[in-house]
């Protein structure tokens, strides 16, 4: 029996997931119905009998976990004046919107993609300029010609990639990269990449980071990391952002201080360097189960659900279901599951792009719970 077989009770815990009907069975929010890791309790436990919770400061040995993680996972040497300490992903992107881009401008997303880009976007006065991605026999790519086209805009002085991309669970590959930089840089248009889900591949798929690209890449843009999705630990605020550009790191870091979003929390620092420094075993083995619980789903719709295309994806644990063929308005198609079986999963226009035809459902739960909301689904989809 597999660790992450266990069954945690989540309801009446204050749950964003879980605060949701006793039959129901959420599916939805990108969080993981698994304990964390090990060595990640065991260091917040550490940190909570010394009981006295002050201001801290961000130590080296917090810079040195993310570069051997990144240096020993992906190949990219990130240097200590390269990072900077950060509560979270969205709230520097939503900074860094605001210190790269002037009111009016126009800030490029590939859609569908993780529609809280939207908000950073639009809560600053500047306007998203929608790239949709192409989706052909059942699988996206970047439209190369409407990315150009986009990136031409006069007004458009910022770009926010997704690397994976979520939610179609698509690593971009280093050669898609790399030219995606050369046009962005050909145009004037800085990069922020969210790479929050860059551990989440599926085993033997490995993401490239977009600053290991080129030094093109690296030189225009300013990468998002963490380990809160992979390590299941978004509760605890900590991020980070690095650049390996030097007027981007200066904007970046007096944005995020000047936000105050720049200082840990008592847990945060000590909880990422146990899960960048003690977590690898523990994170292969949730991949391998992850990859599990994503082949069910795909055999389980071949078999029951023919209907509905899986999108093929090699990241995150998040599914994209092309349901196109029963509705065009996904949106009402999950309120009728949910009403019908209490299954909660998302509808996909909110990522914008093509996504009213589509759902997204969170499989990192144990794999029983995955065939529950199989058959929820099933049911909720027939007649």
């Amino acid at each position: 029996m597999s660790r992450f077989d266990q069954w945690i009770e989540r309801r009446n815990t204050d749950s964003l997931k879980w605060s949701c009907a006793q039959n129901e069975l959420p599916m939805w929010v990108a969080d993981m119905d698994f304990e964390a890791a090990p060595c990640i309790r065991q260091a917040i436990l550490r940190r909570a009998e010394r009981g006295v919770f002050g201001y801290s400061v961000i130590p080296d040995s917090w810079a040195k976990a993310y570069s051997d993680w990144w240096q020993a996972r992906h190949n990219l040497q990130i240097e200590r004046d390269e990072l900077i300490f950060c509560t979270g992903v969205i709230p520097a992107i939503s900074c860094l919107v605001k210190r790269l881009t002037n009111c009016g401008d126009k800030v490029i997303c590939q859609t569908p993609v993780y529609d809280i880009f939207f908000h950073s976007i639009e809560n600053a006065g500047r306007t998203v300029l929608e790239s949709p991605l192409a989706y052909r026999d059942g699988k996206y790519a970047v439209d190369w010609e409407d990315l150009e086209e986009k990136l031409a805009h006069p007004l458009a002085t910022l770009m926010i990639l997704c690397n994976p991309h979520n939610p179609v669970g698509k690593i971009w590959s280093k050669a898609e990269l790399a030219r995606l930089g050369d046009l962005c840089a050909k145009y004037g248009v800085t990069v922020i990449s969210d790479e929050i889900h860059c551990d989440l591949t599926d085993i033997g798929a490995e993401y490239t980071p977009f600053a290991a690209a080129s030094e093109v890449c690296a030189q225009n843009s300013v990468t998002c990391i963490a380990a809160s999705k992979a390590f299941n630990m978004a509760g605890l605020q900590s991020a980070a952002v690095f650049t390996k550009n030097k007027r981007l790191w200066n904007i970046a870091y007096r944005g995020l201080n000047s936000d105050e979003i720049a200082e840990p929390n008592s847990f945060a620092v000590d909880a990422t360097v146990a899960a960048f420094t003690q977590g690898g075993e523990w994170l292969d083995e949730l991949r391998a189960y992850l990859l599990q619980n994503k082949r069910y789903v795909a055999d389980y719709l071949r078999e029951n659900l023919p209907c509905l295309h899986l999108v093929e994806q090699n990241a995150t644990y998040l599914l994209w279901v092309d349901c196109s063929a029963v509705t065009d308005d996904a949106e009402q198609l999950c309120i009728q599951i949910r009403q019908k079986t209490g299954l909660w999963i998302t509808a996909g226009g909110q990522y914008r792009g093509n996504g009213k035809q589509f759902v997204r459902i969170n499989v990192a739960c144990p794999l029983e719970r995955v065939k529950d909301g199989m058959n929820r689904l099933k049911c909720g989809i027939s007649d």
